[in-house]
């Protein structure tokens, strides 16, 4: 996958090479790439809630920012770096990535 510069303005959304579950407050992801489960609580599966249809990175930063007690740089910092490393998992696709390679 080529980098990709993170802005406010870069569409995010789960890949179709995951599958996952909720699990009351959790959620777990298997990366089907990779074969490898990812567990995510908290602020993490309230992102993975929101990327399930397509967004930008500022839409799902203004949700967790209205939803949690984080400020807006925090959380937009946070977010990219969590979106950074499930895009390196295959877990979703950033920017005008395609989703088979």
């Amino acid at each position: 996958m080529s980098a990709v510069a993170l802005t406010r303005a870069t569409p995010i959304v789960a890949s179709d090479d995951q599958a996952s579950a909720e699990l009351s407050s959790e959620v777990v992801i298997l990366s089907m790439r990779e074969g490898v489960y990812f567990g995510l609580d908290g602020v993490g599966a309230r992102i993975w809630s929101l990327v399930q249809q397509p967004t930008t990175l500022g839409e799902v930063t203004a949700t967790i920012v209205s939803e949690f007690e984080v400020e807006e740089e925090r959380a937009f910092a946070d977010l990219c770096a969590l979106a950074g490393e499930m895009a390196g998992h295959g877990l979703v696709r950033l920017g005008g990535e395609t989703g088979t390679t």
